[in-house]
């Protein structure tokens, strides 16, 4: 997206080096190869990180300037559950647009990354030569899924210009179980829309449970804003319960979720599946913990699994207006090598491409 801006709107000489064969091999794979470019709601909240650098690209490249930018291109984004902008037929579609606009840039592919030394110019090695620039934008992205070439090599370049980072970690990755827990293992298969609070945040979407533990669009979000501590979920969101003491029929049944999901559950609170009018006060409390299950996780399913990676290079150390490294005139930094994180659903996407922007945009000038 940076080279492309610069492509259309400057005659700067660009080169974009690509660690493999082919560009954009994270974007093709993502939302199931069909590529979650936004998101109807697109705010600094639904972000981990400063919210100045948030906001600043967010107004310099909005979602409806995103839209716009590839609708342009000839892409027309569908809509899923009246939330999430989605590739009609797939990510090659977005790719192509972008590939097509930054044709002219010297596309390098299949060169590794090494390292970045010196200053103006710069002198990046790579393992099939040397390149000198006199400005350098790392677009390098976060250390998940390394069979797509991932590492954290812009975190590398980052500390050896005297940057502060904040280390990787997965985050938008399933969360593991304490043996508390252990009895959602065995629901493996199992999904339906819950809620989550965590952090202070709130966030609606299905749940699923997994050999592994629990995973699912709510957890996953979930995990961003996770450290360590409870969570508390809401297995059955604006569900009355107190409809149920007239009830007649048994608990497992007068609910409307799995009843795999309901005789696990009530065992493990220590209920018996008897009818709903037959609950005493004690027990009738006992089943109100399906509408604020706390828990703590025990850790996550890890980077291997993780969409995404929560750090970065702090924002402490970039001008919001540029994306420009304070202490190393001429070095940018963009996208997830940024110690910024959305939730998923388009977020990230959006993110790289706002900080792109806004870095090409400073670049012009």
């Amino acid at each position: 997206m940076c080279a492309a801006q610069l492509r259309q709107n400057s005659s700067l000489s660009v080169a974009i080096i690509e660690g493999n064969n082919r560009p954009a091999l994270k974007l093709k794979a993502s939302g199931g190869g069909k590529c979650n470019l936004t998101n109807v709601e697109v705010d600094p909240t639904h972000f981990l990180g400063d919210e100045t650098l948030v906001s600043n690209a967010l107004s310099r490249f909005s979602q409806k300037a995103l839209l716009d930018y590839f609708k342009e291109g000839g892409l027309r984004p569908v809509l899923r559950k009246e939330r999430y902008y989605f590739c009609p037929k797939s990510s090659d579609e977005v790719i192509s647009i972008l590939v097509g606009k930054a044709n002219g840039c010297d596309l390098l592919l299949g060169h590794k990354i090494v390292s970045l030394e010196g200053q103006k110019p710069f002198l990046l090695i790579t393992d099939k030569g040397k390149f000198t620039a006199e400005k350098v934008v790392v677009a390098t992205g976060g250390a998940s899924y390394k069979e797509l070439g991932a590492s954290d090599i812009g975190l590398k370049i980052a500390q050896n210009y005297g940057l502060k980072i904040i280390p990787f970690t997965p985050a938008l990755v399933g969360l593991t179980l304490q043996p508390k827990e252990f009895w959602m293992k065995e629901l493996s298969g199992i999904s339906f829309p819950a809620r989550i609070m965590v952090a202070g945040k709130t966030l609606d979407e299905d749940l699923l449970f997994a050999h592994k533990g629990i995973s699912g669009l709510v957890v996953l979000s979930a995990s961003l804003y996770w450290f360590k501590g409870e969570i508390v979920i809401d297995f059955l969101p604006d569900f009355d319960l107190g409809r149920l003491k007239n009830e007649k029929k048994s608990i497992s049944t007068a609910i409307p979720l799995p009843k795999r999901f309901m005789k696990a559950f009530l065992e493990a609170v220590g209920l018996e599946d008897k009818a709903c009018n037959r609950l005493n006060p004690e027990e009738f409390d006992a089943l109100l913990s399906i509408r604020h299950y706390a828990m703590a996780p025990s850790g996550t399913f890890g980077l291997s699994k993780a969409e995404v990676c929560r750090g970065g290079v702090a924002s402490t150390e970039l001008d919001p207006n540029t994306m420009e490294s304070i202490k190393t005139k001429g070095l940018y930094f963009i996208g997830e090598t940024v110690d910024v994180t959305g939730e998923l659903g388009g977020y990230n996407f959006q993110w790289a491409f706002s900080s792109a922007v806004v870095c090409a945009k400073s670049l012009m000038l």
